[in-house]
């Protein structure tokens, strides 16, 4: 008696069909819908071949047919992607089992070895493979196309993967191995490559190329079993049991990164090869300026006896562990007394090739004590000063800020350019507009200091734990009773009351996708004399682009945009044509409303030429990679497409379709963002991601999705505290420290292997880029205050007009006072974060235009004058 097979149909639309132990058939059927397929020992009837789902798993009893190792025809049609069969072989073949593997002192448990064969189609040499697993017992898939084998590879981890690279016809097998590599989970597998035969008369071509695509191995065709068999028990007793042990390292390396003991790893030459987190908070050093150095290089305590280093040698050389109390200087300079463990390990050759030191704090020494409050002075320097300097810049805003090497050391004197640079720091560190979360580590720095050892280092937990999660929301509130603050910032961080009427503001969708009348350039080559001389100093801040405005007709973002996208290698890393970037640059610009005083593609070109400029910046550059600057650059592009105009406050009083579908939340950004790609993906013409693959297109989507959203006022003070939380003022203590010799390299390699620090950087350069008017030169600045005016002046007229509630009722044409918004304006949103950006980027020249254009601001409020210039200057 036999049971009846069994088929499970999981979640993701795979199908497992297992046989029973008992049958005694080796052709169970089962019957699903309409259509037939034919999978080895097993007949499987679907309502069409397109439904037949990628992976098909089943148990095989059979051994390969004594005339020939071939497996029963498994397909009938190319759509079955992958087949899967978890093998129980005969009592001829080897039994899968698990395996007992001994690393030093560690027993492993190495389970038995999954394969995956990656195959255009099956023939012989597929066959061998499959037919070699089984006797090997080994666990064996088969994939047909890249998007089966990449699904099965993140599904099951292959120890091996076996691709064909005989004909290129069928799918690129160098590609297919790329994309495995570029997963983190294929680090530990063996990859092999199977390639044709080479007749007698030809020579072997090099192997150099498939170990570049990352192949490990290459396998000259052949279809015997046997030969397939002895390449893969091969793999697994070499690099497959090699990298096992490689991987278990990782718990070993955990456990020291965790480890309360200071540990530290030398080579027989006494080279620093390793040191855990422990050693770093001990010494005060970081890992990088450790490892690689020899212990000679490090300063050495006077405090030990002249033949203690000589004695501790003569020891470890011979093989034998030291142990003994030993004076350290950190890098502060102290002294501290530690108990020193030293053990000697033996390697290859059965000579010394490594030094293991653990080192613990000898507690009778009145410095240890002080060890971890001198440490935390050195890392939070400046953090304190806020109570000191705080009231001094309400007073003044505008007033050069204190020297943070006058708040910590009383040193005044310092090159010009670094005190541009503490400048912006002292300000960053008594920021007026303070999140919670920024006065809660303010206040655990300051109990550090007097804590025992281990709340401290709890306490140091706790703040990474505050600075990499959402705690960055502020508490919000007007600085004065200044009515323009007030209505300006319930405007911009409010999303606005719910519905009170029947009032709808119907949302003017612009689809027209035809093209400006102005004549677009094939290249960038054939741009008009006019334009081509005005984009020649596209790179300087001062570009004007009010006259790039005017020379195109309004339509400034195609010219610009081909400029600074080619500038930056778009198209290469898009793998687009120039023709394909132009038509997307067009179709964007036509979806931006010209009738728009300020939201329209002059301002979208505006914040391009911005966050190009900011690109450029040593720093930033260096800590972020292509495709971020590919992001930025397009972000920047579509981040206000088809605005209409009107604020998001206005759309949800309004109860108008966009607020509606968004919920009230992020309106008019997450319209920008889908609306984009949208246009972007509906013809081929201008889609500019359709030749890249789907994990570069889903980040490179998700990084232009949350900086375009990141322009949203309603966080426009959560951004801004983490970055000067994460970036700015780890940044600090690093260039206020006595050495802080190529700490600014150091910092960029930090942020690029921290993604969430770029994210960080990214969000704060669009959200700078945005709103840099008062950073522009003096006229551009006017300019801009006026365009924007005039628009809010807009929205106010039609709310009253409509009877909706007027968001910001101070601007009424009528009494409005302009210089008095742009006063308000800079002193709520714009100094503190752009104290913060150039902090980070070094931007002077953005802060003295800032500084000009606040005093132009003044200037006229004191003289009781509301509109952008004095009279005199308008009859000018």
């Amino acid at each position: 008696m036999g049971c009846a097979p069994s088929i499970h149909v999981s979640h993701s639309g795979v199908i497992y069909c297992r046989d029973s132990e008992e049958s005694n058939s080796p052709h169970q059927t089962t019957t699903i819908s309409q259509g037939t397929t034919t999978l080895h020992g097993l007949f499987v009837k679907t309502d069409a071949a397109d439904s037949i789902p990628s992976v098909l798993a089943y148990q095989s009893r059979q051994p390969p047919p004594s005339g020939g190792p071939r497996r029963k025809e498994r397909r009938e049609t190319p759509h079955c992607c992958s087949v899967e069969a978890e093998t129980q072989t005969s009592s001829s073949s080897a039994k899968a089992s698990t395996a007992e593997v001994q690393v030093g002192p560690m027993r492993l448990t190495q389970y038995p070895i999954q394969v995956l064969l990656i195959f255009a189609k099956e023939d012989n040499q597929s066959n061998g493979f499959w037919w070699a697993c089984d006797r090997a017992g080994y666990r064996c898939n088969v994939a047909w196309t890249l998007e089966s084998a990449l699904e099965c590879f993140l599904d099951k981890h292959q120890e091996i993967i076996v691709i064909d690279h005989r004909n290129s016809k069928y799918f690129d097998a160098e590609d297919i191995c790329r994309s495995i590599r570029a997963t983190e989970l294929s680090e530990h597998t063996v990859i092999l490559a199977v390639v044709p035969r080479t007749s007698a008369d030809q020579e072997e071509t090099s192997v150099l190329p498939l170990l570049d695509a990352g192949f490990d191995r290459q396998f000259m065709e052949n279809s015997s079993v046997t030969a397939c068999y002895n390449e893969l028990v091969q793999i697994e007793h070499g690099e497959v049991r090699s990298q096992f042990k490689l991987r278990a390292c990782n718990a070993v390396f955990t456990a020291l990164d965790h480890c309360q003991e200071a540990v530290e790893i030398t080579s027989e030459d006494h080279v620093i090869q390793y040191v855990n987190p422990a050693f770093e908070r001990m010494m005060g050093y970081c890992k990088g300026e450790l490892i690689g150095k020899e212990l000679t290089e490090l300063p050495k305590s006077d405090k030990n006896s002249a033949d203690l280093l000589d004695n501790i040698n003569t020891f470890i050389k011979k093989g034998k562990e030291w142990q003994g109390v030993y004076y350290a200087r950190r890098k502060s300079g102290d002294s501290i007394q530690q108990h020193v463990k030293i053990t000697p390990v033996v390697g290859q050759g059965g000579k010394i090739r490594h030094f293991v030191s653990l080192k613990r704090l000898h507690c009778t020494n009145e410095n240890n004590k002080q060890f971890y409050k001198s440490h935390r002075e050195d890392k939070y320097t400046g953090d304190n000063s806020q109570s000191e300097s705080g009231s001094y810049k309400c007073k003044n805003r505008r007033k050069d800020s204190v020297d943070v090497k006058s708040i910590t050391s009383q040193s005044s004197d310092a090159p010009s350019l670094q005190t541009r640079r503490y400048s912006s720091m002292a300000r960053i560190h008594s920021m007026t507009i303070e999140a919670p979360i920024t006065k809660v580590i303010n206040i655990i720095n300051a109990a550090q200091e007097n804590s025992p050892i281990t709340v401290a280092e709890a306490l140091d937990r706790v703040l990474e734990i505050l600075r990499t999660t959402e705690l960055y929301s502020p508490q919000l509130g007007t600085k004065d009773e200044d009515p323009h603050t007030s209505d300006l910032v319930g405007g911009l961080m409010n999303d606005g009351l719910r519905r009170l009427s029947g009032n709808e503001y119907v949302f003017s969708k612009n689809m027209n996708l035809s093209h400006t009348h102005v004549p677009v350039p094939n290249t960038i080559n054939d741009v008009p004399p006019c334009i081509a001389q005005l984009l020649d100093n596209e790179e300087s801040w001062d570009f004007n682009i009010f006259e790039l405005e005017a020379v195109t007709n309004k339509r400034p973002l195609v010219y610009l945009g081909l400029k600074v996208f080619a500038r930056f290698g778009v198209s290469e890393f898009l793998n687009c044509s120039e023709a394909t970037l132009r038509a997307w640059l067009q179709v964007i610009e036509a979806n931006y409303h010209s009738s728009n005083s300020y939201h329209n593609s002059t301002h979208a070109a505006d914040v391009l030429h911005a966050t190009a400029f900011f690109l450029g910046k040593e720093r930033v550059k260096g800590s972020l990679d292509h495709l971020d600057e590919v992001a930025a650059l397009i972000a920047a592009t579509i981040h206000d497409v088809d605005h209409p105009g009107r604020t998001n406050s206005f759309l949800c009083n309004a109860g108008s379709e966009l607020a509606v579908l968004y919920n009230d939340t992020a309106v008019l950004e997450s319209h920008h963002t889908a609306l984009a790609f949208q246009l972007t993906t509906k013809d081929s013409k201008y889609n500019i991601f359709k030749n890249i693959d789907r994990n570069r297109y889903r980040t490179l989507r998700q990084a232009i999705i949350d900086m375009v959203l990141a322009t949203e006022m309603t966080k426009h003070f959560e951004h801004v505290n983490k970055f000067v939380n994460s970036i700015n003022k780890p940044m600090a203590s690093e260039e206020t420290s006595p050495h802080s010799e190529g700490s600014n390299t150091e910092c960029t390699t930090n942020i690029k292997n921290f993604p969430d620090n770029q994210t960080l950087i990214k969000r704060m350069m669009i959200k700078c880029a945005d709103v840099a008017n008062p950073c522009r030169p003096l006229e551009l600045c006017i300019e801009w205050a006026g365009r924007i005016s005039e628009e809010y002046f807009a929205q106010t007229d039609e709310e009253k007009r409509q009877g909706l509630p007027v968001v910001m009722p101070v601007f009424d044409r009528n009494t409005c006072s302009i210089p008095k918004s742009q006063i308000s304006f800079i002193d709520y949103f714009i100094t503190d974060m752009f104290d913060a950006w150039d902090a980070f980027a070094h931007l002077p020249v953005l802060m003295q235009h800032l500084a000009n254009n606040y005093k132009h601001w003044k200037t006229l409020d004191d003289l009781k004058c509301k509109s952008l210039r004095l009279p005199s200057e308008n009859n000018n």
